[in-house]
C-alpha cells in the first residue's frame, strides 16, 4: 500500500429520503439497510481498507455523529474523525480534509467518497481507484468516477465526456447536468456518451488546493489562513472559526463544473447511491412475487413488487398491496406508493411542521 494515498469518507448527511429508518440523530450511513450484517459506513471502510493504509482513512462527519463513528469504526484513530460544526455541503467538507492533509503530507493523493453508497464489485472498484490515483500522480487532474448507466434514471446527475481517451480509460469531461427529466435522461443514455455522476472524486491534494485558490478564492482564503492550526490541538477552534465564513455549496458546483482539468473514468462496479427506498428495493433479493423483504417475520400474502422493511422481532402481515414501500419502526409506520417515494422528503417537512422533531 502507498503511504501517500488517503481516503476521506464523507458521512455528515441526514438521509431524509430513507425516513423513517434514517433519523436526524442516527442517519442511514450508520444503518444496515440491506441486512448484510455491516452498516453502510462500515462496508465503505472495509472496501477502502483493502488498498488504502488504515491510518490514512479519514471520516468527515457532523459533531453530532462523532460517537457513532467511534462505536462503528473502532479501528479508526480518534484523530482521523473530523467533525464539522455545521452542514455546508461537500465543498467545505472536502476543503477541510484537503488543507489538513496538505500540512501533513504535501505529496498526498486523496479519494473522497460518500459513506452510504453500495458497491458490489469491490475488486473492480479498487482497480478503477488505482487507475485514477496513478493518472493523477503524473497529470494535474481532477477525476470523477462515472457510472455506465443501465437505465434513464432521473435521480442522478449526468456527466458527458469526450469520445477519445487521453489515457487508458480516462476521458476529458465536457459537461455536467443535474438530475434531468425522463425525456432528457433517455436521450443521454441513448447517445452513449453520458455517465451517472457517482460523487466519488480522486485528485492530488496540491492540484485540488490550486483549484480552490483559483475558483473558490474566498473559501481558499479562510482555510489557508488557518493552516498553521491543522494537526495541532487548536484545529477544532480553527474549524469553528472557518465554517461560519464558508458558503453552503457542493464541490460539483464550486469546482468540478468550472475547472478545465476535469476527467472521468467510465466505470461498472455494481454501484448504487442507495438514495431512496426504490434503490434499496433494487439491491435486495426478491421473492417469487418480486417483493423485497428485510425483516425475519414478514408474511406476504397476495402482494407484489413491494419494498418491506420491519424489525426482526415484529410480525408484519401484508396482503393485497402492489408496488408499495412499507417501513415499520418502533414509533413510525410508513406506507407509500413506490412511484411517490421522491416525495418522502416533502412528507418529512410536513411532519416537522405539524408534529415537531419528535419523529424525525
Amino acid at each position: 500500500m502507498n503511504k501517500n494515498h488517503y481516503v476521506a469518507i464523507m458521512a455528515g448527511g441526514i438521509g431524509s429520503r430513507f425516513w423513517p429508518m434514517s433519523r436526524t440523530d442516527y442517519p442511514k450511513q450508520f444503518l444496515d439497510i440491506l441486512n448484510t450484517g455491516r452498516t453502510l459506513i462500515q462496508a465503505t471502510f472495509d472496501r477502502f481498507s483493502q488498498f488504502i493504509p488504515r491510518e490514512n482513512i479519514y471520516v468527515v462527519t457532523s459533531e453530532a455523529y462523532k460517537e457513532i463513528v467511534a462505536e462503528q469504526l473502532p479501528e479508526l484513530k480518534t484523530d482521523n474523525v473530523l467533525c464539522e460544526p455545521s452542514r455546508k455541503n461537500t465543498a467545505p467538507c472536502i476543503a477541510y480534509i484537503a488543507y489538513k492533509l496538505n500540512e501533513l503530507n504535501p505529496n498526498a493523493s486523496l479519494i473522497c467518497a460518500p459513506a452510504d453508497h453500495i458497491i458490489t464489485d469491490a475488486e473492480g472498484f479498487e482497480k478503477i481507484c488505482m487507475e485514477a490515483l496513478h493518472f493523477t500522480s503524473h497529470i494535474k487532474a481532477l477525476i470523477t468516477l462515472g457510472i455506465k448507466p443501465t437505465n434513464p434514471n432521473t435521480g442522478y446527475g449526468y456527466i458527458q465526456y469526450e469520445p477519445f481517451a487521453v489515457s487508458e480509460n480516462v476521458f476529458k469531461v465536457k459537461t455536467f447536468t443535474e438530475k434531468p427529466d425522463r425525456e432528457l435522461a433517455r436521450a443521454f443514455v441513448a447517445s452513449g456518451d453520458f455517465l451517472w455522476n457517482a460523487g466519488i472524486f480522486v485528485w492530488q491534494v496540491k492540484t485540488l488546493l490550486k483549484a480552490f485558490e483559483e475558483l473558490m478564492p474566498e473559501m481558499h482564503e479562510v482555510f489557508d489562513g488557518e493552516k498553521a492550526n491543522f494537526n495541532t490541538p487548536e484545529e477544532g477552534e480553527a474549524i469553528d472559526r472557518i465554517y461560519p465564513q464558508c458558503v453552503n455549496i457542493s464541490i460539483d458546483y464550486g469546482i468540478m463544473e468550472k475547472a478545465d482539468n476535469v476527467y472521468v473514468i467510465p466505470s461498472s462496479f455494481g454501484w448504487s447511491d442507495l438514495g431512496t427506498w426504490a434503490s434499496a428495493y433494487e439491491n435486495l433479493p426478491k421473492d417469487y412475487l418480486e417483493n423485497a423483504v428485510a425483516g425475519n417475520n414478514v408474511v406476504v400474502i397476495d402482494a407484489t413488487r413491494n419494498m418491506v422493511h420491519a424489525p426482526n422481532q415484529k410480525l408484519v402481515v401484508l396482503q393485497g398491496l402492489d408496488n408499495f414501500i412499507v417501513v415499520d419502526t418502533e414509533d413510525v409506520l410508513l406506507i407509500c406508493k413506490m412511484d411517490k417515494e421522491q416525495n418522502i422528503k416533502d412528507y418529512v417537512t410536513e411532519i416537522k411542521r405539524n408534529k415537531g422533531d419528535r419523529f424525525l
